[in-house]
Parts: structure tokens; C-alpha cells; sequence
């Protein structure tokens, strides 16, 4: 068995898968971060596949490249290979979806990078468990289970990068870190694998290397370059932040000249609504009510209608 059939080419080939993956990741994660609605998921979405898709499991698969068994040809169950691809993908999304948007959540984060963690560690295994070979696999319990480990702390720290990490320096740094963290999570899982030979096993099913690795290398490569065409071309951060400032202003002045504007055309006032006399100043005494007709004084009366009780003549 082994794990490096073509040298240092493969793992450095899955470096580079994982490092990409992982900084549209990150790229994505960073305009989501300062959107909200159907803006936030579809930002949130496109990080999953890049995160689950491009930066974990296309990672495992140009990993495999390496991995031969003397004098025996590897067949892969293509059912399980596929759906080792959409555990990975739904396990980064859903921890994206845990995670919220404060990183002063840690109590989130960890519960985040556990479901994460074991997904990705599913996702591995799942694919191992995907090769048709005449031989049955195990696992040494120690190594088996610093995977899970580290495929769990890993998660964790992916997705406190998804919420803290601004700039371009800082991005590029921490894919770099992430793509580490995935690469060692799969080779301490290969170190783990045990083989035991297994001349009944059923080796004619399933698909050779040969003939997946074309179809896998061509949509993972097309899906790859649409993602950079599309985070290249999209607003960055800060002019959604700017875009979104600007919308609420505007909303606000159209909502302020339609106030005008009825206050501008509204009718005279009905008669029977009342009006209120101003507050009275400090110091004078306040004004008081009309008395009605008939609580007035005569000599008033008589001022204001000087026709009465006078004779005509």
C-alpha cells in the first residue's frame, strides 16, 4: 500500500486544490457577512461549495491519485463517491448556517465545528470506504481518532475565520492555514487505513481511476472557474457595505418628499375638527373661556347688541 505512488506531486496538487477552494471560501463568506436575506444565502451557499466542494473534497480526490496497491487495479463505488462530495458540501453549509454572524459566539463556533468537523471527517471516510479492492479496510484507533480531531478543530477555526478575517493579506494568510488543516486531517486518515487481504471480496464492480478522474477533473475545474469569475466580478465587501448605506438613503428621502408632498396637498381643515389655543407664556395669566351669551352681563349684553331693550321709533 501507499499513499504517494507519485511523489510529492499529488499532495502538492491537493494543496493547491485546497488552498483555492478555501479562499473563495473566505472570499464568500466576507460579503455575506455584511448581508442579509436571500443576499446572505446565496453568498453563504456559494462559500459551501467552495469550502466543501473545491477546498475539502476535490482535495481528497487528487489525494487519492497516490494512493496503489502493488499489483492490484483500485475501482471506485461511483454512488458513495458522489455522495461523499454532497456530505462535505452540506456539512460546511450547515455550519456556515450554525455559525451566525458574531464571532463572539464561541459557544456556536464549537458547536459549529462539530457537526462541520464530523462531516468532513464522514466525507472522508466515506470516500475510502467508496474503493472496491480485494482486501478489507480498518483503522488504528489513535490515528483514526486524532483525524476526527483534527477535522473538527479544523472546522472550528475555518469557520472563526469565515466571521474575523478582513483584508487581502490576512484572507490569503488564513487559506493557506485552512488548506494545512484539510490536507493533514486526510493524510493522518490514510495513515490510519489498515489492509487486510480479502480474496472473496467482489472486485468487478464500480468504476476505475482512469475513468473518473476526467469527468471529476472537468466539473470540478469548470465549477472552480465560474466561482473566481463570479467573486471577481462582484462587489467587494466594502461597496455592498457602501451600496446598502446609499439604498437606506435614498429610501429615506423618497419617504420624506412623499411626506411633504402630502402635507403640501392636503385640503382645508374640516370645520368640526378643533384647535387647540397656544400654551400661555410664563408670568401672564392664562386665557380664559367665552362665556356663553347668557352668563354674560347685561351692561355687555347691551354694549354688544345696543338694540336691545331700546323702543323703536
Amino acid at each position: 500500500m501507499h499513499h504517494f505512488s507519485y511523489g510529492a506531486l499529488t499532495p502538492i496538487l491537493a494543496y493547491a486544490a485546497s488552498y483555492v477552494g478555501c479562499l473563495l471560501g473566505l472570499m464568500c463568506a466576507a460579503r455575506a457577512r455584511v448581508l442579509t436575506g436571500p443576499g446572505r444565502r446565496g453568498w453563504l451557499t456559494v462559500a459551501a461549495v467552495s469550502l466543501g466542494g473545491t477546498g475539502i473534497w476535490v482535495m481528497h480526490f487528487i489525494a487519492m491519485l497516490g494512493f496503489s496497491i502493488n499489483d492490484t487495479v483500485i475501482r471506485y463505488n461511483m454512488l458513495l463517491t458522489v455522495v461523499s462530495a454532497l456530505v462535505a458540501i452540506v456539512a460546511v453549509g450547515a455550519g456556515l448556517g450554525v455559525v451566525g454572524n458574531d464571532a463572539r459566539k464561541l459557544h456556536r463556533i464549537a458547536l459549529a465545528g462539530v457537526l462541520t468537523g464530523i462531516g468532513v471527517a464522514g466525507m472522508h471516510y466515506l470516500g475510502i470506504a467508496a474503493i472496491v479492492m480485494p482486501a478489507s479496510i480498518s483503522y488504528e484507533p489513535i490515528l483514526f481518532t486524532l483525524s476526527v480531531l483534527i477535522a473538527v478543530v479544523a472546522s472550528a477555526v475555518a469557520l472563526w475565520f469565515t466571521l474575523v478575517i478582513k483584508g487581502r493579506a490576512a484572507t490569503l494568510a488564513a487559506a493557506a492555514v485552512m488548506g494545512v488543516a484539510v490536507c493533514g486531517m486526510h493524510y493522518v486518515g490514510m495513515a490510519a487505513m489498515r489492509l487486510t487481504p480479502d480474496a472473496q471480496a467482489d472486485i468487478s464492480v464500480g468504476t476505475t481511476f482512469n475513468n473518473l478522474l476526467p469527468p471529476v477533473l472537468l466539473v470540478t475545474s469548470i465549477v472552480t472557474v465560474v466561482l473566481l469569475i463570479f467573486v471577481a466580478f462582484s462587489a467587494s465587501p466594502a461597496e455592498l457595505v457602501e451600496d446598502a448605506a446609499f439604498a437606506a438613503r435614498l429610501e429615506r428621502s423618497v419617504e420624506e418628499r412623499e411626506r411633504l408632498a402630502a402635507e403640501r396637498w392636503t385640503g382645508p381643515r374640516p370645520q368640526s375638527e378643533s384647535v387647540l389655543p397656544p400654551p400661555a407664556q410664563p408670568g401672564t395669566p392664562a386665557a380664559q373661556p367665552a362665556k356663553p351669551a347668557a352668563q354674560q352681563p347685561i351692561s355687555r349684553r347691551l354694549t354688544r347688541n345696543p338694540t336691545v331693550g331700546t323702543r323703536r321709533r
